[in-house]
């Protein structure tokens, strides 16, 4: 306050508040007419201011140039998340955006390691969905001779009980109803907080 009490004229606040001097400031008319003749490239123009030994930075040269087209200087966007990853190549793929499919195919295109899990997963997943158990020695072998971390060691766990992953990847039986049911009467125990017996827990099972 006191910076304004003690100006002499309302103008002098206004002028302190200017925007202070740049490095680049001798430079820009410049850099404007080097835009008009066509030359949009920063590095090419940071270059130049460079070699005519100009004490100015890449940062600067980019900043100024983006004022000039009428936009700000853009981040570049963030790369996506893992969980991002793992959801796009674990969904169907007609579940998927025209983004997120374009966001896949960008990180598979970087990553080729990344692409080969990518197919071993799709052919699980159609397993899955088309119950197609007896291909699963097949995919077991597949995965293997790949060598990727973590789904190797994956496929070769399903040995250890290939019988019964088998019959799940082909029968239509499910122990879901089963789960549903003990999930149940866990959630009634939970509700007597331990203080009744089996005689309350039995007829509060029966009549729900």
């Amino acid at each position: 306050m006191l910076r304004y009490a003690n100006a002499a004229r309302w103008q002098d606040t206004f002028r302190e508040n200017r925007p202070r001097s740049s490095r680049l400031d001798p430079y820009k008319p410049y850099l404007e007419r080097r835009l008009t003749e066509g030359c949009t490239s920063v590095t090419q123009l940071h270059a130049e201011l460079v070699s005519e030994h100009a004490p100015v930075t890449y940062g600067m040269v980019r900043a100024y140039i983006a004022t000039l087209r009428g936009a700000p200087a853009e981040a570049p966007p963030r790369p996506p998340t893992v969980r991002q990853v793992t959801g796009w190549l674990t969904r169907h793929p007609a579940t998927l955006t025209e983004e997120e499919r374009a966001g896949l195919k960008e990180v598979l295109a970087r990553c080729p390691e990344l692409d080969k899990a990518a197919e071993h997963v799709r052919d699980f997943g159609e397993m899955l969905a088309d119950r197609l158990g007896s291909t699963l020695p097949t995919w077991i072998d597949a995965a293997d001779a790949s060598q990727l971390p973590g789904l190797t060691g994956f496929a070769v766990h399903l040995l250890r009980d290939l019988d019964a992953v088998t019959a799940g990847l082909t029968l239509g039986w499910s122990s879901g109803s089963i789960e549903g049911a003990v999930n149940r009467i866990k959630k009634i125990k939970r509700q007597l907080y331990g203080r009744a017996g089996f005689g309350l827990l039995r007829k509060m099972v029966l009549l729900q």
